[in-house]
C-alpha cells in the first residue's frame, strides 16, 4: 500500500539573483523557464492537501520573485498546511515580509553563504551579505520563527563556530549547518569543494558540543556529506515515500535531482492530477519498495532503512538510477567516491563554475 505523502516542496522558479556555485538546480536551466501559473500552483495545493500533505516549502530559485508569492501563501494557509519559504531574501525580502505575515506564512528559511562578505560573495556571485543579515533580523523583529541555513564546503566548513555565534546573534530558532550534497552544480564544482575528512571531523566535535549547549534554546543539525559515510542516507525518507517536489514547470518529482533520470516525463501536474501522480505514475513507482534493488541491496539488513541510498546520486555517478549508491562501501561503484576524494585533496585551486540561466554547466 502506498503511504501517503508528507511534504510538499513547491520550486516556483528557478529564476534567483544569486549564482551560488552549488546550487541544486538542474544544470541546463537554460532549457527550464517555464512556470506554472497561480491557478495550476492553487489546484496543486488543493490535491496535495486532499492527499495528507501537511507541509508545503515554496523555495526556487528564489521565491520571493514571484509576484504571488502571497497568494500562494495564503492559499496553503487557508487549507490548513503549514508554510515555509526557503530565500535567500534578495530581493526586496524585507518590504514584504509584512505582507507574507498576513499571508499567514509559519516559518522562514534564510540561507548564508559565509560569515563575512567576501566569502559570501565568493560562492554566491555577488553582494548579498549584508542583506540577507538584515532580512534574517528582520524576520525575527516580526516574530516569526527563523531557520537559519549553512551550505557547508572546504572554504567554509571551518568558520563553523562563527555560524553558530551569528546564529545566536540572530536568535535563530534552527540552525541547519548542512554540509555540500554532490548533484546538480555542486557535483560540476566537486574539486573545489569537497572537504577533507579532517576538516569534517573537527566541524562535528564543535557541532556536537553546541548542540549540547544550545538545548531547548535552539535545534541545531549537523548533516554529514554522503562521500564520507559508510552506508548511504535515506534519500528523502525514501522513493516516493514522504515527499512530493513539483518543478517550475510543473514535473512531480520524489526528489530534487531526479529532473533528468530516465522515465520521469510522464509525471506533470499539467497533464495529471497529483493523486494520479502519487499512487499510479511510473515515476513515483519506479524505485519504491525492493523489487527493483540489485546486489548487495537486495539482502542487506539496511534496506528497509537506507533504501539503497540516493537514485540521483547513482545516476549522477555511474549512469544508472539503479544501481546501488556509489557513497556506500559495499556498492560496486564505490571507487568512484574514494577516487574523488583523492582529487579534491589536489585541487585546492580549482575554478569555481557559477550557477546560470544563461549557458548550460560543463562537467
Amino acid at each position: 500500500m502506498t503511504e501517503r505523502p508528507y511534504s510538499l516542496i513547491a520550486e516556483l522558479t528557478y529564476r534567483c539573483p544569486l549564482r551560488c556555485v552549488y546550487c541544486s538546480n538542474p544544470l541546463d536551466l537554460h532549457r527550464r523557464r517555464s512556470e506554472l501559473d497561480l491557478a495550476t500552483w492553487q489546484r496543486v495545493l488543493t490535491e496535495a492537501e486532499a492527499l495528507g500533505v501537511m507541509q508545503v516549502s515554496f523555495s526556487g530559485g528564489e521565491p520571493l520573485l514571484r509576484d504571488d508569492l502571497e497568494q500562494l501563501i495564503a492559499a496553503a494557509h487557508a487549507l490548513g498546511l503549514y508554510t515555509n519559504i526557503a530565500t535567500s531574501g534578495i530581493p526586496n525580502g524585507s518590504d514584504r515580509l509584512a505582507a507574507l505575515q498576513q499571508a499567514g506564512i509559519d516559518s522562514i528559511q534564510v540561507s548564508v553563504q559565509d560569515i563575512a562578505a567576501a566569502g559570501s560573495k565568493r560562492i554566491a556571485g555577488g553582494d548579498f551579505h549584508a542583506d540577507k543579515l538584515a532580512f534574517a533580523a528582520n524576520v525575527k523583529s516580526l516574530g516569526l520563527p527563523l531557520t537559519l541555513n549553512v551550505v557547508l564546503h572546504r572554504h567554509n566548513l571551518d568558520h563553523i563556530e562563527s555560524f553558530i555565534q551569528l546564529a545566536e546573534h540572530l536568535d535563530a530558532d534552527r540552525l541547519e549547518l548542512a554540509n555540500t550534497q554532490y548533484q546538480g552544480w555542486a557535483l560540476v564544482n566537486r574539486a573545489a569543494l569537497l572537504p577533507s575528512r579532517e576538516q569534517l571531523q573537527q566541524a562535528r566535535e564543535v557541532a556536537t558540543a553546541a548542540r549540547a549547549r544550545l538545548k531547548g534554546r535552539m535545534e541545531l543539525l549537523f548533516v554529514m556529506p554522503d562521500y564520507y559515510s559508510d552506508r548511504p542516507k535515506p534519500c528523502m525518507a525514501g522513493w516516493g515515500r514522504r515527499f512530493i517536489l513539483i518543478a517550475p514547470d510543473g514535473q512531480a518529482l520524489p526528489c530534487h535531482g531526479a529532473h533528468n533520470l530516465p522515465g520521469m516525463s510522464n509525471s506533470n501536474v499539467r497533464e495529471h492530477s497529483l493523486q494520479w501522480i502519487w499512487q499510479d505514475s511510473p515515476a513515483f513507482n519506479l524505485f519504491r519498495g525492493e523489487a527493483w534493488m540489485p546486489q548487495p541491496c537486495r539482502t542487506c539488513e539496511l534496506r528497509s532503512l537506507d533504501f539503497g541510498g540516493c537514485r540521483c546520486q547513482a545516476h549522477a555517478l555511474s549512469g544508472n538510477a539503479a544501481e546501488t549508491d556509489p557513497t556506500c562501501a559495499l556498492a560496486p561503484s564505490h571507487q568512484l567516491i574514494l577516487a574523488a576524494r583523492e582529487r579534491a585533496e589536489n585541487a585546492e585551486s580549482a575554478t569555481l563554475q557559477y550557477r546560470s540561466m544563461a549557458t548550460p554547466a560543463v562537467r
